[in-house]
């Protein structure tokens, strides 16, 4: 059966730096632990025999060597990246690059609660959940026409809005932690034996 497995991007902070809400117009590469990350990923994905046959990743740095750590791992250096924008990370507006406790005194608990677990977009971001959701399902739809297993390395404010593909978002925000770590690994499983055919969840958020 197809395969979409989405990956977050490796650390871009080392041990003890102060860590800021970085968005689409912030373009940090990976530290140690991200490159080291990105290697874990693949070995995972390896030892899950999973064959990545399309690769897609944002335009970003952390993104892209994100993916191209993974093919390393995989033995696939020589398999395409397509730089894809769809999948670059959300813009967080007036806190993009601020301290995470800046941004906590500006917002509050309440609506930071609501994003982690609902991906309901606080004040001052500059963020269209129904674009994000449209295009996680376009490209759904393009990859189960395809037939080929699909690696798409993205940021945490676009992935959570990836399990729409699904059908069912509201059971799974309330089953699982939409709010995916670093360097982790998602994968859904086109069914085409079921009428229609359906997007399931296999793993979410797995290291």
């Amino acid at each position: 059966m197809t395969k979409l497995i989405i990956v977050r991007h490796g650390n871009t902070f080392n041990k003890g730096e102060i860590v800021t809400r970085v968005g689409g117009r912030t373009d940090l590469p990976l530290v140690e632990s991200g490159v080291l990350q990105a290697t874990k990923a693949g070995e995972l994905l390896k030892s899950k025999n999973i064959k990545i046959e399309v690769v897609y990743a944002a335009p970003l740095k952390r993104t892209m060597q994100t993916a191209e750590g993974i093919l390393r791992a995989l033995g696939k250096d020589n398999l395409p990246i397509e730089s894809l924008s769809d999948f670059t990370e959300i813009d967080y507006g007036v806190d993009e690059n601020k301290p995470e406790s800046e941004v906590l005194a500006r917002l509050g608990e309440k609506a930071l609660q609501d994003w982690s677990e609902k991906a309901i977009v606080p004040d001052g971001w500059n963020v269209n959940p129904e674009e994000i959701i449209q295009n996680w399902i376009r490209w759904s739809e393009r990859i189960s026409s395809s037939g080929k297993n699909t690696l798409i390395v993205s940021s945490n404010g676009i992935i959570r809005f990836a399990p729409y593909i699904t059908g069912d978002f509201e059971k799974f925000s309330k089953e699982h932690d939409i709010k995916v770590s670093t360097g982790a690994i998602c994968i859904f499983e086109y069914q085409s034996n079921i009428l229609p055919g359906k997007w399931v969840y296999v793993d979410w958020n797995i290291k």
